[in-house]
């Protein structure tokens, strides 16, 4: 047994495409799913087990804050627009090595959920618990390989406590081989009460946002730049699939004007696709959601397969049990603004830019990615 001054909390963050991907093997709902899974990691000594949604809300929030603002400068700044979502590690690894500073000034700020997610644990969570960075374990469950490389960044680690915002990475695979290997049956688990980071925020039941199965990106800049630029609320967003379905557009028009251009391209073909246009100078769109695998974080290439089973129809089945939980607007989720307030210090602060916002890096070599289907 580890001495007192060597023990540490462990938290373990579940993100909600990983848990769509568990409920489909075990044939559960997606409520059902984090219950059991809260009461699986409980069982074998973690303390806390959190639901990456609700950092998704600071991701959305600044990524929906960056673009506007990006928009109204645009006339001074050539690079301000595109703006291309940052929350696929994979994606930032392959713009970083291979176009380097030419499209890094076009990429968000704004970190992902993971990575949020180790600012809240180790940063905010932290004082609650009263504690130093370094006395909390942060493991996460992603849906993806890279998202290993991400919490390896240099970018995430707390040089005074030396300690990383997030320590280990498991795959929704390597979770379902920790079950396998403790001979546990998620089913027959008894469900436990789901943690809340927030001491406001209820945790009856998981929560999710809009937009697809990728974080909702698109559709959140879209409604907000719609409403905050130009006083249009948007009720319902209409993509319009053009060479293939991983490449799609979303437009905003008024009186046959075009105001807002957005898109979402998937896999690497359409994304070597875009980035040729941008170089090109005819890139048409304001904002694009960018992710390295085709039909986005559902299809990680940490997920679980199913070999009796096409991989089309098991896609389609997690698909629906994701959109089966109740969508929240960031917004309006309860403890988000109770945190811009009381931990940031206000939506525009200095400790909001340091501990939701980083920074990219030309490399003349990197790693570029071990999770992505290509």
């Amino acid at each position: 047994m580890a001495a007192p001054s060597q023990q540490r909390l462990v938290v373990v963050s579940v993100s909600p495409q990983s848990r769509a991907s568990l409920a489909a093997r075990f044939q559960l709902n997606p409520t059902d799913t984090a219950r059991k899974l809260t009461s699986f990691f409980k069982k074998i000594g973690v303390h806390f087990v959190f639901d990456t949604a609700f950092s998704r809300h600071f991701s959305l929030l600044e990524s929906q804050r960056e673009f506007v603002r990006r928009f109204r400068g645009q006339a001074d700044c050539r690079q301000a627009l595109p703006l291309l979502a940052s929350a696929c590690p994979g994606w930032i690894c392959y713009a970083e090595k291979t176009h380097g500073s030419f499209i890094l000034p076009h990429i968000s700020t704004a970190r992902s959920p993971q990575q949020v997610m180790g600012s809240l644990v180790k940063d905010f969570f932290a004082q609650q618990q009263r504690l130093t960075p370094d006395k909390i374990y942060h493991v996460t469950v992603m849906p993806c390989y890279d998202k290993k490389l991400e919490a390896s960044r240099p970018d995430f680690f707390n040089q005074e406590h030396q300690t990383r915002d997030v320590d280990c990475v498991l795959t929704t695979g390597e979770v379902f081989r920790l079950l396998e290997e403790e001979e546990v049956s998620l089913p027959d688990l008894e469900p436990a009460p789901l943690d809340s980071l927030y001491s406001g925020a209820s945790a009856e039941e998981p929560t999710s946002h809009r937009g697809g199965g990728s974080g909702g990106y698109l559709e959140h800049v879209f409604r907000h730049a719609a409403r905050e630029l130009f006083g249009i609320h948007v009720a319902e967003v209409t993509y319009k699939p053009l060479r293939n379905k991983d490449f799609q557009e979303v437009t905003l028009e008024k009186e046959g004007q075009v105001l807002l251009h957005f898109a979402m391209a998937y896999g690497f073909r359409n994304i070597q696709n875009l980035v040729q246009r941008l170089k090109r100078g005819r890139c048409p769109y304001h904002y694009v959601e960018v992710m390295a695998c085709p039909s986005g974080c559902l299809n990680g290439g940490g997920q679980l397969q199913a070999p009796d089973r096409p991989s089309r129809e098991l896609l389609q089945h997690v698909e629906r049990l994701y959109g089966m939980v109740r969508a929240e607007m960031p917004e309006d989720a309860p403890g988000v603004q109770e945190l811009y307030t009381r931990w940031l210090q206000g939506t525009d602060s200095e400790r909001a830019g340091r501990l939701l916002h980083t920074q990219y890096h030309a490399v003349e070599k990197a790693n570029t990615g071990l999770g992505i289907r290509w």
